[in-house]
């Protein structure tokens, strides 16, 4: 048998397995509690869920035009153009990528947004477009927003390590288009605001009537699904009959049992005691929890010394890295590479469980809300998914998928996830074209 596996070694694994698992015996009283929460945000009261209105309603599928779309959504830009043909058709014909410095991300707001107009500017040189043309412009921006329309929303705080200052209280709309306006593009204006996740559901909704549901399993987590106008209390004057998509910001749920491992990395994060459940699913941060355990066997003699060296600084360890430690590759992390088993083993272990307990947390919150949808799971639900962590993990999606069959037993079937790999960018032409057919 091999050392690491001996007692008290044995020992530490087991309450390691107990540390991130989550019991099938608890599961009701998550749902029942992200059930209330819900309720809670859908009131006037505060919640753990923002649930903010987006006043988009799903496309019909029918929608044609041409669009720019504006993708701030972590630490990239994406200036895209977007054709929509209906009939769910949509062609991509134009697209740029910039990477937002990190004093950019962190300093004056003024300065993010004028980077953003600049990235908009290279974008009409780079494919040669006409800046004397009128182009409605669709904004994603992944951040919780308070939405009094469909062109405006006030920052209500920053995540995912952003905290340029002097923009949350502010319309991103209006300080959008001053930095347009400064780069002298005032021939595109901002038509649409709207976060990613809604833009994974508008994406989805296109392409498949049957999608109500827009998750993001990447750098941060969040999810949105279209929720009965009757039951928006906080909007007045809606009406008894029709639909609106609600962003959750889920990621601040507060149900899921955090372990030691999680207390301290919350005490090192940007934002404590903030953001829990987006602390155990999203790829920013699962790293650190799988280098706070790696570091803690080291601590106790179980693990050698010389790991530490890799792993000495928090943040050292990411997710693409954990997923391949996880699989038994070890070639893409300098300095674990002279490794050998049973260490090997131990650490692809402690990764796996990281990675497991992230997927699971996400299918029971994807069910909890297809729950609130529609209680009896009677009708098809297909899941527009978005985000490298679901994408690129081999494992990631057949666990969430484990952990519905064990939730609805022979009702799986009518759950779907479908993998919107640009939805965001899509969904955002897409609810411009839904914005200006209200507007007729």
């Amino acid at each position: 048998m091999d050392p690491i596996f001996h007692r008290p070694e044995s020992r530490f694994f087991k309450e390691l397995r107990d540390d991130f698992e989550i019991s099938s015996k608890k599961i009701p009283i998550i749902v029942e509690h992200f059930h209330n929460s819900m309720e809670q945000g859908l009131s006037e009261q505060k919640g753990v869920f923002k649930m903010l209105p987006s006043f988009l309603s799903r496309p019909e599928g029918t929608e044609k035009g041409r669009y720019l779309v504006l993708d701030l959504g972590g630490t990239n830009i994406r200036v895209l153009e977007v054709v929509l043909r209906g009939g769910g058709e949509v062609s991509l014909i134009a697209a740029s990528r910039f990477v937002i410095p990190g004093r950019v991300m962190n300093g004056p707001g003024e300065e993010l947004f004028d980077f953003i107009a600049e990235c908009v500017d290279m974008f009409f040189m780079e494919h040669k477009r006409d800046k004397a043309q009128d182009y409605p412009l669709a904004f994603t921006f992944s951040f919780p927003v308070e939405q009094h329309s469909i062109a405006s929303g006030i920052l209500l705080k920053w995540t995912k390590g952003f905290t340029a200052y002097n923009v949350v209280g502010r319309d991103v709309v209006v300080m959008m288009n001053d930095a347009l306006r400064r780069r002298s593009l005032e021939r595109v204006r901002v038509a649409a605001l709207l976060n990613d996740t809604v833009a994974t559901l508008m994406a989805g909704a296109y392409a498949d009537p049957s999608c109500d549901m827009g998750v993001i399993i990447g750098t941060g987590t969040n999810a949105c699904y279209p929720e009965r106008h009757n039951r928006i209390k906080k909007l007045k004057n809606l009406g008894a009959t029709g639909e609106m998509i609600i962003n959750m910001e889920w990621g601040n749920f507060d149900g899921f049992e955090r372990n030691r491992f999680d207390l301290m990395l919350d005490q090192i994060s940007l934002n404590p005691g903030e953001q829990q459940m987006e602390k155990m699913v999203s790829a920013m941060y699962l790293g650190e929890i799988a280098r706070l355990v790696i570091i803690d066997m080291i601590d106790k003699g179980l693990l050698s010394r010389s790991i530490m060296k890799v792993l000495e600084h928090p943040f050292s360890l990411d997710a693409k890295q954990v997923v391949q430690i996880a699989e038994g590759l070890f070639s893409g992390v300098e300095g674990l590479l002279s490794v050998k088993d049973p260490e090997r083993r131990a650490l692809s272990s402690i990764c796996e469980m990281v990675i497991k307990r992230s997927a699971r947390i996400a299918a029971i919150s994807v069910y909890s809300v297809l729950t609130w949808i529609d209680p009896p799971l009677q009708i098809n639900h297909t899941i527009a998914v978005d985000g490298a962590l679901f994408e690129n993990n081999p494992f990631y999606r057949a666990e969430m998928e484990r952990t519905f069959y064990e939730l609805c037993g022979k009702k799986k079937g009518p759950i779907k996830m479908a993998l919107f790999k640009d939805g965001s960018g899509i969904g955002s032409a897409v609810a411009c074209a839904v914005s200006e057919r209200g507007k007729k």
